[in-house]
């Protein structure tokens, strides 16, 4: 047993970063802050730039651990009980882009969720894969997306007999989680590679007041990103292993391709620290994410205008549901989530998630306390109070698939063209159309783009959302399309 008590990386680097007896003849060029300009000292902070380093023997290399950071790397396998972690300065972006290089080779098939990030679309053009979508079931009152049916990715293997691996997502980004241990062990009987999108789900290992970790039922590779529920600086994530069908050389091998190799130890140590962190006090996170969400959700109770989505447990595409997610109905307030995600900043000065058509995601994490939360219920009360609607309005519930023309690759580096997004229907799509957050695409590159992908677009476009894979030019959309 390893003991989860010590944080090897960190401690290396405040020994070698603070000792003042140094003298830096090597980069970073700021030689321990006294390049820095003052402003950003005074922001910041002096310290911090002391522990701004390159890689150096005491503290280890990213790219070929064998010191503290191979160390602080097998805690994080302790804690998840897989084989090996690795840590990425990339995000979860880069885990789940090595994920799939080291899953599928060139014309292999991979299934992937329609509702996935665009990194994984992304990985697709890095590798050359083929990708089976399928659809996630679908909440009817609000629209999101929940998990997949397993008796839905069982009819798709059976109809892929060639497939080689799958892409699970575990959370959704709204808190969802499906049958992991079902599709794995059907999965690892057919030698099906089980790869998961564990972004949202860093906290999970903590507590079994939290959903299961993919790595507990034997998932062959997993990345969660810390820095987004367990307290590590922004970008920094870890990549999980098991190694009985994906080799430790193969995923070393990928994460090496595009790795920086002048990792911020600022983001290698947080990882390190985050982790010793939570585990020392994670009675005490936990019971106070859990303890703040039931009081949120009890007091908005008592609200005329505002709901919150209790998710149906169905055993299948949806089996549990992360606690720390709160996910705000705003049909009753005649606004949609985009309306509101923009009045909460705007006007209560309070930033949420994510804000989609008919709800809005609150996220309580380890940062968290009471007196936050009681600021956004006097915000939402308020809310509450000045807007309400009575009236019955069509509910967008996207359900199509694209139909896929060319692979994503081979869409990438066709000759492509610039049109009206009004004159692409049955165009095929250059790149990925999207919507950010969450960064799920409408559309991938080499699929047709359809008059239902063109009506969607409009209307979230119309909600004043940030879109990608697109150009406004005056009252004009323009989207690239693979030339004819």
């Amino acid at each position: 047993m390893i003991n989860q008590s010590k944080k090897p990386l960190f401690d290396a680097l405040l020994k070698y970063g603070l000792n003042d007896e140094k003298l830096s003849f090597d980069v970073p060029g700021h030689k321990r802050g006294q390049g820095i300009s003052s402003e950003f000292k005074d922001l910041v902070g002096e310290e911090i730039f002391k522990i701004d380093i390159n890689s150096l023997k005491p503290l280890d290399m990213l790219s070929h651990p064998t010191g503290v950071i191979k160390e602080a790397e097998d805690l994080y396998a302790q804690l998840y009980n897989c084989d090996r972690a690795y840590f990425l300065v990339n995000g979860s972006t880069s885990g789940i882009q090595n994920m799939i290089l080291s899953a599928v080779k060139p014309n292999e098939k991979i299934i992937i969720p329609r509702n996935i990030h665009k990194s994984a679309i992304n990985a697709l053009v890095f590798s050359g894969a083929i990708p089976i979508y399928i659809n996630p079931t679908i909440d009817l009152e609000t629209g999101i997306s929940e998990g997949l049916k397993t008796s839905d990715i069982i009819n798709t293997i059976n109809q892929n007999k060639d497939v080689k691996a799958i892409l699970l997502l575990n959370p959704t980004y709204f808190g969802h989680t499906q049958n992991l241990k079902e599709v794995i062990e059907h999965c690892h009987k057919l030698d099906i590679k089980v790869i998961v999108d564990e972004s949202h789900g860093a906290h999970f290992p903590y507590s079994d007041k939290f959903p299961d970790s993919a790595m507990k039922y034997g998932a062959d590779m997993a990345t969660t990103s810390v820095h987004k529920t367990a307290g590590a600086l922004t970008q920094a994530s870890v990549l999980l292993h098991n190694e009985k069908r994906i080799s430790h050389s193969t995923v070393r091998s990928v994460i090496n391709l595009a790795q920086t190799s002048s990792a911020s130890y600022l983001l290698l140590s947080s990882l390190d620290i985050a982790r010793y962190h939570f585990y020392k006090h994670k009675d005490e996170i936990t019971e106070n994410i859990i303890s703040l969400t039931n009081y949120l959700r009890s007091e908005i109770d008592k609200l005329p205008n505002i709901s919150y989505i209790n998710p149906l447990l169905n055993n299948d595409s949806v089996t549990n549901y992360d606690p720390s997610k709160l996910v705000l109905n705003t049909k009753k307030l005649g606004i949609t989530g985009f309306e509101l995600y923009d009045l909460l900043r705007d006007k209560y000065n309070i930033q949420v998630e994510l804000g989609e058509t008919n709800v809005v995601l609150v996220i309580i994490s380890i940062g968290d306390d009471l007196n936050k939360v009681n600021k956004l219920l006097e915000a939402l009360t308020d809310i509450s109070n000045k807007y309400s609607t009575t009236k019955k309005y069509k509910i967008h519930i996207p359900t199509f698939i694209p139909k896929m023309v060319y692979t994503p690759r081979e869409a990438f580096f066709m000759e492509k063209e610039i049109v009206d997004l009004l004159d692409s229907e049955n165009k095929i799509a250059g790149k990925s159309i999207m919507i950010y957050p969450p960064g799920i695409p409408l559309v991938n590159p080499g699929e047709l783009i359809s008059k239902e992908v063109i009506e969607y677009y409009l209307f979230l476009n119309k909600q004043g959302n940030v879109t990608l894979g697109s150009d406004e030019v005056k009252s004009s959309i323009l989207v690239s399309v693979i030339k004819e």
